[in-house]
């Protein structure tokens, strides 16, 4: 049985629990109380992740931590359409890997803000929020550009990857560190998209989706 060490209100967090639901993956969860408790720093959880870091998880022998590192092996060993990470194509690996990484800048600044709002950590803020908006804006044209080309997601063309899953929760909880995203249409028809995914769940501060549109008819 896969076992997450989990927190209700991380996003890195989330992305894990989201991919699990999506790929319909039984599991059992532990709660591992980052605020106030800082369970996350016991001695207890620092035999399962010497860094104290959350989310970990546990596949029979294997523990993995780091939430990128999480999916990249959800989907490689349980998805067997490899439509999540598909490793028979090394150019859509390349920019998987690519928007990973970006998915750990967008906790890096846009996470940060957020702690510093609901948990208090000392951060720059501002230094935080200014960059989080560069990375929108670098997000928000790439779906642009995409959409213009027909395609609906970050890396490929018609279905969800895990990159998208990586970038989606803390571009969802922007509004928590106090950057709107207003100014990012289609980062907001992107999110959208993801919201109407099979398997979607959802966390405190990301809500459900509106219906999608009934297409209209063309008249001959």
């Amino acid at each position: 049985m896969i076992k997450l060490y989990d927190f209700e209100l991380s996003g890195n967090c989330y992305k894990v629990r989201l991919m699990l639901s999506i790929l319909g993956l039984p599991h059992e969860t532990e709660n591992v109380e980052f605020f106030p408790g800082r369970q996350h720093k016991s001695e207890a959880f620092l035999r399962v992740n010497p860094l104290g870091q959350l989310p970990a998880l546990q596949d029979g022998d294997l523990i993995l931590r780091d939430a990128q590192a999480i999916l990249v092996y959800l989907a490689s060993r349980y998805d067997l359409s490899r439509n999540w990470y598909p490793a028979d194509s090394p150019e859509t690996m390349g920019k998987i890997t690519m928007w990973l990484a970006f998915a750990d800048s967008l906790t890096n600044s846009i996470s940060s803000a957020r702690m510093h709002d609901l948990f208090f950590y000392d951060f720059d803020v501002e230094q935080c929020r200014q960059r989080a908006h560069q990375l929108l804006r670098i997000l928000d044209e790439h779906l642009w550009f995409e959409e213009s080309q027909g395609r609906q997601w970050l890396c490929t063309a018609d279905h969800a990857s895990i990159a998208d899953i990586a970038c989606f929760p803390y571009v969802m909880l922007a509004d928590e560190a106090d950057v709107p995203l207003i100014d990012y249409p289609a980062v907001r028809r992107w999110t959208d998209r993801i919201k109407r995914l099979k398997g979607f769940t959802l966390m405190a501060g990301i809500f459900p989706t509106s219906a999608a549109p009934p297409e209209r008819a063309v008249a001959l």
